[in-house]
Parts: C-alpha cells; structure tokens; sequence
C-alpha cells in the first residue's frame, strides 16, 4: 500500500480512505462549470483528533488539503486544484448543544441543514435557524465559511453574521476556538466584547484552517407562515418597492426574481414578500402594513399583487423552494451555474437589463433572482444560467456570459459572492494594496507551508 494512503488509514481505518479513481473522479468535480482536478486521496474523518493528525501528516508530507462539506459550492471551492487530500467531513455530522434560552446550536463541521433543521422541529418546535435555498444535504459550516444567506438574511443580515462560534483546526494541527468559546463554556459570542477573529476563517474558502464545530444563532418559529407576491413590469421601481417593505419591518424574507418561463413571468418582476405570526390576527396586521406599504405603487398603477392559485403556495412556502432545483435542470442536462455579486439594491435595474442582454447575447436559459439582505442594506443578485453538460457549446457559451457577469459586477461596485478562481484574482487586482497585503500576511501565517486548499485566495 501506498505509504500516504497506509498512514491515513492508520488515522481513520482502511473503510475511510481511498485512492480509487472511481472514487477520485467524485470528488474532482462540482455541479457547475469549473473543470475537474483529481485527487490523490478521500478521507472521511470522525473525529477532531482525526482531522489534526491527517493536518499533521500533509503539513510533514506537503500535501494540499481540502475540506469539503456536501460539495454543492457549484464554483470550485471544493474541486481540489492542486490535488492532495480531500477531506470529506460527512462523518462529523453529531448536533452536541441547543441552548434554547440563550437560542444557539452548537454542531459538528459535516453537520446538515437538513438535519438540524429536523432536530429542532422535533425537539425545539418553537426555534429556528436561517435556512439557504440548497439541498438539505448542504453543511452549515460550508454555508457560513462562503457568507451564505437564507430565510431569515433580511432581518439579521448574511448566516455568517449568526455564527456565535467556532472551533478551527489550523494548518499546524493546533485547535482553536474562537469567540466566547475561547474562555467561556458557552457558545454565545463570536467576538464582542473580545476582537473577533472570526474573519481570519470565514470567507476563506479553508485556505487558513477547517471548521470542525460551529454554534449559530437560533430565532423564534412563528406558527405561521404567509406569502404575497407582487408583480411590476418596471424593474427602475424595484429599489423603492424594497425600501418601503423594508420599512414596515414586517417582511421576514424578500425575493425578487424575473424570468421568461413560464410565459406569464416574462417581462415581470415578482417580489415575494414572506412574513409569519403565531395568529390569524398578527398575520393580518402584518399583510395589512405590507399592502398599505406598496399602496403609492398600485394606486399609481405600477403594480399589484398576485393571486395565488393554491398549487402555487405550498411551493412558494418550501424551505428550500422545489423551483430552484426545477430551474436547475430545465435543459435537461443536469447543468446549472450563477453568479451571485453582492451589491447595492439600487443596482437591481442595471442587473436585470444585464442578465437579459447575456441571454440574447449568448442564446442561454436564464433567471435572474435577489434576495434581500439585513433590511436592505444590499442584496445579492443571482446571475443564473442552465445548460447541458454534454453541450460543449452550450457550456462555453455558459462560461463566456459569467465572466462578463464578473466584469459588469466589479464595474457597477459590486462584491463577489464565494467567487471562483478568477473571480478571486479579478478582486485581489482591485483591492486596495494594504488590505491585499494583510490577506498575504494572513495567509503566510495561518498557512505557511500552503497546503490549505493552495489555489484559492493567493496572493501573489
């Protein structure tokens, strides 16, 4: 046996190791468009001390590691680019704490969305947590590393902003926590009233050390939950729309989305408008602020709200939205790509007008969707494109239309949102040269070996 894969089995036991090439070429490649990288090694740990010594053992060897959660990024955070060890963290999927009164959960790094989403509905009925549109199988710690949103990112801003703490094992095999955590048997901070170091991990992508436990911020369940959608057909009104939504602070969550199919949405813009309540009567009192909110709007004949047939609904109120995944394979080949920049609401018009002119340009699918982040202070825009993956063309042309994406993101003051490669290196050209020189410090401190997954965030 190899002497690499002998000494992680060692670690994890011969079942939790490979170097097969059936099992190599999973875990070289994401849903999206990025081109695959083989792996020399999977490994799928139980433990934090499993994980420290394979660490231990790629920093003595020099051998890249990638931490993966369910591996559904789509832009190639996961994809190992300069092969080494994937490290599959499905093992580590255990929920240690709910603390119910001070509304936190504390979970293993492989942990589901899926998962504590059950737990807490089983056990917890009256707590939730800010659930993304992505399959169940998504890990939290993935979701907060890439600053992900969810049901709940318009009241309390991006998932990561709910992380009360963090347990990190570096690139030296240490263990670090981060937040209360570091002196406190509680998990209820993650920085005041100390320095918040969790920035030195969050965003990261793993380049600077692998989540192994992370506690988030809990929030009431109501024992309701509603939704209205309102249809405009001028996208220049959308950011006032939003602003008075916002306003009311009765919202709980805002999508706007546009799209050409089915026919009845092509030229609209459809803001869904969620809201909860543990009545009938704060139900109401909600919807009746909501509608007084765009009441300018429809009196001025802009807009109204839509009837929902009741089939409709249930589909709206899913957590995730069915739809996405419609969406994802309507070319029927099983591909699916967007980008997502973070940028100001008032940009909404020139992103839709853009989406659609790549559309034309490029002869693609598409659907241009934003949700609504902390009140709305910005949003992020998704950019999103479906494509058959054994339509060589059909992909480049794909590829083509998110680069220009990248470009007219960064242009009109856009942030990237879990950026590729190239849309790292695009950031790292603008940004200010001491912020990118404190990254490079970051990086050669955390990581001085560049084992922890070398491609991503490199600054040159």
């Amino acid at each position: 046996m190899n002497p690499i894969l002998q000494a992680l089995a060692d670690v994890v036991g011969k079942d939790h190791v490979s170097d097969q090439p059936e099992e190599m070429y999973f875990y070289a490649r994401d849903p999206g468009l990025m081109p695959p990288h083989r792996p020399d090694y999977v490994v799928v740990p139980r433990t934090v001390e499993e994980i420290q010594a394979i660490v231990r053992l790629a920093a003595r060897e020099k051998i890249p590691i990638v931490p993966m959660g369910a591996g559904m990024a789509l832009t190639g955070l996961i994809i190992p680019l300069k092969g080494g060890i994937v490290l599959d963290m499905k093992r580590m999927n255990r929920i240690l704490e709910v603390n119910e009164k001070a509304r936190y959960a504390l979970v293993e790094g492989g942990t589901s969305q899926g998962f504590l989403r059950a737990y807490l509905d089983e056990h917890y009925p009256r707590l939730r947590h800010s659930i993304p549109d992505s399959p169940g199988t998504a890990t939290l710690a993935a979701n907060v590393m890439i600053h992900g949103q969810g049901r709940l990112t318009q009241q309390y801003g991006f998932n990561s902003d709910m992380v009360s703490g963090l347990e990190v094992v570096l690139a030296s095999g240490e263990i670090c926590r981060i937040g209360s955590c570091a002196v406190s048997p509680d998990w209820f901070s993650k920085g005041a009233p100390m320095p918040d170091l969790s920035g030195l991990f969050l965003g990261w992508f793993g380049a600077t050390g692998i989540l192994t436990k992370v506690a988030v911020k809990l929030y009431p369940k109501k024992k309701m939950r509603e939704v209205e959608i309102f249809v405009t057909d001028k996208e220049d009104l959308v950011p006032a729309m939003v602003y008075e939504l916002t306003h009311t602070e009765m919202v709980e969550d805002i999508n706007v989305f546009a799209q050409p199919r089915p026919m009845i949405f092509k030229g609209n813009h459809h803001l869904a408008l969620f809201f909860t309540g543990d009545t009938e009567e704060e139900l109401e009192f909600k919807r009746k602020l909501i509608w007084h909110a765009l009441d300018p709007f429809i009196k001025s004949k802009d807009g109204g709200f839509m009837g929902l047939p009741p089939v409709m609904k249930p589909t709206l109120l899913d957590m995730p939205q069915r739809s996405v995944s419609r969406f994802a394979d309507v070319k029927r080949g099983g591909g699916f790509e967007y980008s997502g920049p973070i940028i100001l609401v008032d940009k909404y018009p020139q992103c839709t007008r853009k989406i659609t002119e790549l559309a034309d340009k490029y002869n693609l699918a598409y659907s241009g969707m934003a949700r609504i982040i902390g009140r709305g202070h910005c949003m992020m825009y998704g950019f999103a494109f479906t494509f058959n993956r054994a339509d060589p063309d059909m992909m480049e042309r794909t590829r083509k239309a998110l680069h220009e994406v990248s470009e007219f993101a960064l242009s009109v003051g856009g942030v990237f949102w879990k950026p590729t490669v190239e849309e790292q290196q695009m950031a790292l050209e603008k940004m200010d040269p001491h912020t990118r020189a404190l990254m490079k410090m970051i990086k050669q401190n955390l990581d001085p070996h560049g084992i922890m997954n070398p491609g991503n965030w490199e600054v040159a």
